[in-house]
């Protein structure tokens, strides 16, 4: 099982190449049955002004890992993946370290997928909670 999780995390954070992952320097890190986490620094670089992450920064985090997860989890040969609807509960702030971002699949369904996407610090301290609807499109 860890020769396949190594080989799903390194065609993750190979599509990120050149991308807005790679500029917020967001790197997945486990997957399993039915969840992918991704972390990000907290850096200057995705501060508001007055130096607490930024509300749109983990936003994103929570739509690349939602939208990756949907991704890896359906036949990504065959469909291709786009966000919907996100929403985001920001409920404390943080000024540096990483955070953890980590989708769980609520809705698996074939056209449109619902996960439920809780962003941590590295004390498993709620930072956002968010919800991310995709759908799957068939590739032509």
């Amino acid at each position: 099982m860890d020769d396949y999780k190594d080989k799903i995390l390194k065609v993750c954070n190979a599509s990120s190449k050149n991308t807005m992952m790679e500029t917020l320097e967001i790197e997945y890190i486990d997957v399993g049955e039915n969840y992918l986490v991704a972390k990000m620094p907290v850096t200057p670089k995705v501060h508001q002004p007055d130096g607490v992450l930024h509300g749109g920064a983990s936003v994103a985090l929570a739509e690349s890992v939602g939208s990756m997860a949907s991704f890896i989890f359906l036949d990504g040969k065959k469909f291709f993946v786009r966000g919907l609807e996100i929403s985001a509960n920001h409920v404390k702030s943080i000024r540096e370290g990483f955070v953890y971002a980590k989708a769980n699949i609520v809705h698996k369904g074939r056209t449109t997928q619902l996960w439920h996407i809780r962003i941590t610090d590295a004390e498993d301290t709620l930072i956002s909670l968010c919800k991310l609807t995709t759908i799957s499109l068939p590739r032509t």
